[in-house]
């Protein structure tokens, strides 16, 4: 299942996260998501494992227009933004990316000036699309206003512990595509309403979280390196939830405010 989150770049709900992983280890498990079925990884310069998402795509066999890959820049290459993208392809031993994102505001800003300069490497056909992470829905705003584009994509940490209605609407309303990061962490797999819904189903706890995220078509890129646990959470197609369901995690949420 893909959404559309710019003219002609379609990104899979489901993808493999990949921060905490390093060498060997983040290349095998890159290596087994391929192999059973992910078709979006997702990475970045300061993960320091580029190189290795990089080799575990050339030797999988699929084909580089069927993986949906994602970088960003740490807020700290500012000004460097050529160089850093320059680099993460290298890395990655690709020619462009399908997702490039600033990976924090940098000292905590919109910087509408680094904003133009991602436009400007998507306009040379570095990226297909960029976007931002850990940006509030006010700071999207002020890179609209400032250049006239929104991102494509906001990565966030999501989860229904964290679950906000407003902010999914207000990103929503703004055609900014959600993605939710650190999906497993940031809830308590052992909550009883996640575990009943589990069992109705007879899944684990975790695909129901991964699910939950689906079913609102936000995506989510669970991290793992353990290989039967990437396998498990691919599995998540196979089930729904119910609208009932659904309410029900989604009441797990706190609904703080992201702006």
């Amino acid at each position: 299942m893909n959404v559309e989150i710019a003219p002609g770049v379609s990104m899979p709900l489901l993808g493999l996260g990949t921060w905490e992983a390093r060498g060997k280890t983040a290349e095998a498990a890159v290596a087994r998501a391929l192999e059973v079925g992910y078709r979006h990884i997702d990475t970045a310069h300061a993960y320091r494992n580029e190189a290795e998402v990089g080799r575990a795509l050339a030797a999988s066999g699929v084909p580089r227009e069927e993986v949906f890959v994602t970088t960003k820049m740490w807020p700290d290459r500012s000004g460097r933004e050529r160089q850093t993208i320059e680099q993460s392809l290298e890395a990655l031993g690709l020619d462009r990316v399908d997702l490039w994102l600033i990976h924090w505001p940098p000292a905590g800003q919109a910087r509408p000036d680094v904003w133009e300069r991602f436009l400007e490497v998507q306009a040379d056909g570095l990226a297909r699309a960029v976007g931002v992470s850990n940006y509030s829905v006010a700071q999207l705003d002020e890179l609209d206003q400032a250049t006239g584009r929104l991102p494509a994509a906001n990565q966030i940490e999501w989860s229904p512990a964290l679950h906000d209605p407003e902010t999914l609407a207000e990103h929503r309303r703004r055609r900014v595509q959600l993605e939710g990061y650190s999906p497993l962490k940031t809830v308590d797999l052992r909550n009883l309403r996640i575990a009943q819904i589990a069992e109705a189903h007879g899944v684990t706890p975790a695909q129901v979280v991964i699910r939950w995220h689906i079913e609102h078509e936000v995506v989510v890129i669970p991290k793992s390196t353990n290989a039967e646990r990437i396998a498990e959470n691919a599995d998540v197609f196979g089930f729904s939830l119910t609208d009932d369901e659904v309410t029900a995690l989604d009441e797990l949420g706190s609904g703080a405010r992201r702006d």
